[in-house]
């Protein structure tokens, strides 16, 4: 199933889409959130669509994250061999773990504003986890593939002279307002058939810049949420994006940052695209 979330920033309701059409499922269900994942929500929702009739949702209403606004966006980051190397670190001997601030959730289409003085605002397609249960200090990565619910499309921007100059841990390049685009959707993971073998692609107007695969991940989905679990108590609806290919820009030479005018396109193979305008923040 392909979950989705549609409506006005803070007021998005719930919806599925299926074989191309969009569905309205708010008169069953209040959100795609912690409550719903931790129920049982989405055998409840397959129910539901085999059993009831569902109104259409209008092509011109915004597309919102897919997922309700999480507990936790947990981050692993160098989780591919190719993006360790451009930028310059040892191949990680264990998950390098960092946090998103949960207000930087947004929808996959929305705008995102460069913050004001923003020099160094790089792109990151990711593969997103949600989780479906509460866990903490799983016994097995069979255990931890038991509490994914589904995967997504995260774009892990980054202002990268706020992350690596100005001291401290990475979260001052990665809290900006909107950093953080999720969807279009949240595809339960019975749809996909092999997570490990996904392509994954980002481009800024027509120039393709990345084009990777999750074969090349390093630590693998059930890993890192295992992992994760032996030190942070997790609960369903919580959000992991799980590291990004080569071709950002902050590895090129010289180095490419986005541009107020410019677009990026995102796309995960099976999980849909999403897009973003970039706009330099209203003056003061």
């Amino acid at each position: 199933m392909k979950l989705l979330r549609y409506g006005d920033k803070g007021k998005e309701k719930p919806g599925v889409e299926f074989e191309g059409i969009r569905f309205d499922c708010s008169k069953f269900f209040k959100d795609w959130d912690n409550e719903f994942f931790i129920n049982d929500g989405i055998e409840k929702l397959r129910k539901v669509m085999n059993t009831e009739t569902l109104n259409n949702i209008k092509e011109t209403h915004r597309w919102g994250a897919p997922i309700a606004r999480p507990g936790m966006v947990i981050c692993v980051g160098l989780n591919y061999s190719d993006h360790v190397k451009e930028s310059g670190f040892e191949i990680p001997t264990e998950p390098v773990i960092f946090m998103k601030p949960t207000n930087t959730v947004a929808g996959p289409f929305d705008p995102v504003i460069i913050p004001p003085g923003a020099e160094a605002v790089d792109w990151e397609i990711e593969l997103g986890i949600v989780l479906n249960k509460n866990v903490y200090r799983l016994n097995s990565e069979e255990e931890a593939e038991e509490a994914i619910a589904g995967y997504t499309i995260i774009h892990d921007i980054s202002e990268r002279h706020y992350q690596l100059e100005r001291g401290g841990q990475w979260v001052k390049g990665k809290g900006s307002p909107g950093f953080c685009p999720v969807g279009p959707y949240l595809v339960t993971k019975d749809e996909i058939e092999n997570v490990l073998d996904l392509t994954m692609t980002l481009d800024i107007g027509e120039e393709r810049m990345q084009d990777g695969s999750t074969a090349n991940m390093i630590f693998k989905p059930a890993f890192i949420v295992h992992y994760i679990s032996q030190f942070i108590a997790l609960e369903a609806g919580d959000l992991i994006s799980t590291g990004t290919p080569h071709g950002v820009g902050t590895g090129m030479d010289p180095k490419r940052f986005m541009k107020a005018g410019e677009t990026t396109t995102l796309e995960i193979e099976g999980l849909g695209q999403q897009q973003q305008y970039f706009r330099a923040a209203p003056k003061t």
